[in-house]
């Protein structure tokens, strides 16, 4: 498998971006394709096992969602909207998630590949866990949200407190991640730490430094609101120190990072002068924890520079350099003029944020921090390793019933040993080609 000393794993659902949400719509779920082609013609998936997700199930997504809220985007579509009027006024806040075409699968889609990878790190089968097209941060329980119906997010943590005690949640957005905000605001089992724009009517109008959480969860949502123009040195100095303090006080046993590219400079839909190289440094900073880490996109509507950066995140996971000169692949045109994988910096915003905005940010967060007596714990029992292996999965492993026709999902989550590939006829196993 991979030269890569962290494990990692990455979903990819080759139907995923056929979906389309409507003309104009800046949220184009082809930019995962983009993504992926580039993934691969650098070469990333020799170094981490990738695999197809399965859609998640109605139960799947019941543990969050409610059955009416579900029932309505599985049976609402473009062709029978006017027959749901009720359950658009009821279910959709405002006219940013159309029901398109699909919108349904779509979603147990990108919430497979979220699920699948929080399985993954509990089973520790993968250090990291990568799911690009996971991270719509914004769905509630019963309402679609900034173009987020399904919050996978959610799904995602829920699925790993069954096995750790203390989640950490990171989300670096350029949008506030309210929907996971108010999934855990009464819970102590979950931290999240949101970095993002706030002020001036900025979608979704929350993120307040004074919003820290009620009842058990009081002080364990800490929001960093921004202002237009941050650029990669604030930023990155700004995000080490406010996570080097979470880490020591709240000391979580696993990590979900959303990375959100819309905080990049030039997004159609962002105010920052992030460049792909400090946004990234936040992602490394973190890995260097060496916790468990569940990986996911989520805004981003520049589709070459969502492309750009997934994939050097990517890299960044593998601990592997890539070339600055991007590979051939079948979009290449889309990023023209230059063909690079690191665009020349275009700040585009005046930095509105000053120093002693930034110092009176880390002096707020760390006496929010101090007023916790200490990390939370919680009596947790062990699961056993193939809790969420498929009865069909070990079927194959054990060499029973070999006339059993396995499923398409199941087959895809084979994976057979690395000695079993090789690159060209001159490696067989280390001898020289013929006989």
């Amino acid at each position: 498998m991979a030269d890569s000393k962290v494990r990692v794993c990455y979903y990819h659902d080759p139907t995923i971006g056929g979906f389309y949400y409507n003309p104009g719509h800046p949220m184009k779920p082809h930019r995962l394709s983009l993504t992926h082609s580039l993934v691969l013609n650098y070469g990333l998936h020799k170094k981490m096992k990738v695999y197809r997700p399965h859609r998640a199930t109605h139960e799947e997504l019941l543990e969050f969602h409610t059955e009416g809220y579900l029932s309505f985007l599985k049976e609402c579509n473009p062709g029978n909207v006017n027959d749901h009027t009720a359950g658009c006024r009821n279910y959709i806040a405002g006219d940013d998630c159309p029901m398109f075409d699909g919108v349904y699968k779509y979603c147990q889609s990108y919430t497979g590949g979220t699920l699948e990878g929080a399985q993954k790190l509990i089973n520790g089968e993968a250090d990291i866990a990568i799911n690009w097209a996971g991270g719509l941060h914004h769905a509630r329980k019963e309402e679609a949200s900034g173009f987020c119906y399904v919050n996978d997010i959610v799904l995602g943590i829920l699925e790993l407190l069954k096995y750790h005690p203390r989640v950490l949640y990171i989300d670096i957005d350029i949008h506030h991640g309210d929907g996971v905000q108010d999934a855990f605001y009464n819970t102590d089992r979950v931290m999240c730490v949101s970095f993002h724009k706030y002020g001036g009517g900025f979608f979704p109008g929350t993120g307040d430094i004074e919003e820290t959480g009620m009842g058990r969860g009081k002080n364990y949502s800490l929001n960093v609101p921004l202002s237009d123009g941050v650029d990669d040195h604030m930023y990155v100095e700004l995000f080490r120190d406010v996570i080097g303090k979470v880490m020591r006080f709240y000391r979580p046993t696993a990590v979900v990072f959303q990375s959100g590219a819309d905080s990049l400079q030039c997004d159609r839909l962002g105010c920052f002068n992030l460049t792909l190289k400090g946004h990234a440094k936040c992602l490394a900073f973190v890995k260097n924890y060496g916790l468990p880490t569940l990986l996911v996109g989520g805004g981003g509507y520049t589709i070459k520079n969502v492309a750009r950066c997934w994939t050097y995140e990517t890299s960044v996971c593998l601990d592997t350099e890539l070339e600055n000169d991007l590979p051939f692949n079948e979009y290449l045109a889309f990023f023209g003029p230059d063909f690079r994988l690191h665009p020349p910096p275009q700040p585009l915003y005046s930095n509105q944020n000053t120093r002693r905005d930034i110092e009176d940010i880390k002096r707020n967060i760390a006496e929010t921090l101090r007023s916790l007596d200490c990390a939370p714990s919680v009596q947790m029992r062990q699961l056993p390793s193939e809790a969420f292996q498929s009865s069909f999965l070990q079927t194959m492993e054990s060499g029973d019933a070999p006339d059993i026709r396995i499923p398409e999902q199941d087959d895809d989550n084979y994976v057979q040993h690395e000695a079993e590939f090789y690159e060209d006829e001159a490696d067989n196993d280390g001898e020289p080609a013929g006989f």
